[in-house]
């Protein structure tokens, strides 16, 4: 992370102690907002909740409070952090699934609230979708159930791409979903599918250039966080290296990637802002379902499709929920 980067997100927390402090004071409640991500470039998933919230009828700095903590991908940083919101206290922790698992097991009493894409009854969050137990809930994108899909759109957009590879995050709780599903879509069109692992920035440099060196024609990156987070240094690498490559998020492709499919990240955070509001007037996380998401969006980078100088097809364009000029 750049100086000015870190001193931004330091000087964000440090901002909203006092507030938040006041807030207690006041008897405004606190919510934790926690992700094991840096804060860029998920700021949208912040403007998101902040309108759910407020379609719950909560507003920050006027009728709550919000202090947010990032762990810039450290995930050994993630027990000390969800420890010192609920020492302060908060009222509700918001919190994506590594975050969300080390509130869960800091405290068995202060409602969580996560966003997930991969089976929270697997990860141990909740004991099951329609009535939770205990005092976790929250919006499930299932981000590794759409592989396949995603898979069979890279290839309409390069139909040449005799390997397609892969990205994986090992330690990424939709990883193994979205491998199987990527396999069973990759078999049935008969695709040949090489994956690399990748645990850190200079993994996934060294991993463009094994790419490039056994001639895969694509790329296809997989769900999860810490993918995520580095998608800038991604569409970077694969605009050097003119590779077509598709990405679980649209933030990628707005900055420069190919095309994205998947569940709406966005709205699912707006759902988790609209839960927290709910817990804030008194209704209990086990009471409260977990919510599905149902907003799928295809998002291609026209632009960027041209410059590869790929032939995207009337059918394609037709089947974008959104095309970037």
């Amino acid at each position: 992370m750049e100086r000015r980067e870190f001193l931004g997100v330091l000087g964000g927390a440090a901002a909203a102690w006092p507030l938040a402090a006041h807030a207690q004071q006041s008897g405004v409640p606190v919510v934790g907002f926690l992700r094991s991500t840096s804060l860029a470039p998920f700021e949208n998933l912040v403007t998101a909740f902040r309108l759910g919230l407020k379609e719950a009828g909560f507003v920050e700095g006027q009728n709550v409070a919000i202090e947010y903590r990032y762990a810039d991908n450290q995930a050994d940083r993630l027990r000390a952090m969800a420890a010192e919101l609920i020492s302060r206290p908060v009222a509700v922790i918001v919190a994506n699934t590594p975050s969300a698992l080390a509130a869960k097991s800091a405290t068995t009493t202060i409602p969580i609230v996560f966003a997930t894409g991969s089976d929270p009854v697997r990860q141990g969050l909740v004991t099951n979708l329609n009535r939770p137990g205990g005092n976790t809930t929250g919006v499930v994108f299932f981000g590794g159930v759409v592989g396949a899909k995603r898979l069979e759109l890279l290839r309409q957009l390069a139909p040449k791409a005799t390997t397609i590879a892969t990205l994986t995050h090992p330690a990424s709780p939709e990883a193994n979903a979205d491998q199987r599903e990527v396999r069973v879509g990759a078999q049935s069109l008969g695709q040949q599918i090489i994956n690399f692992e990748v645990s850190s920035a200079r993994d996934i440099e060294v991993a463009f250039a094994t790419i490039v060196q056994r001639g895969a024609g694509a790329l296809q990156v997989g769900a999860g966080a810490f993918l995520t987070s580095n998608w800038e240094l991604i569409v970077a690498l694969a605009a050097r290296h003119a590779l077509p490559t598709s990405y679980d998020g649209r933030a990628a492709v707005e900055g420069g990637g190919l095309m994205s499919y998947g569940a709406s990240i966005t709205d699912a955070y707006r759902q988790a802002g609209i839960y927290a509001g709910r817990l804030l007037k008194g209704e209990k996380p086990a009471d409260l379902p977990v919510v599905q998401a149902t907003k799928f969006e295809f998002v291609l980078n026209h632009k960027t499709a041209k410059a590869l100088r790929l032939e995207v097809s009337d059918r394609v364009l037709a089947l974008a929920d959104e095309v970037i000029e």
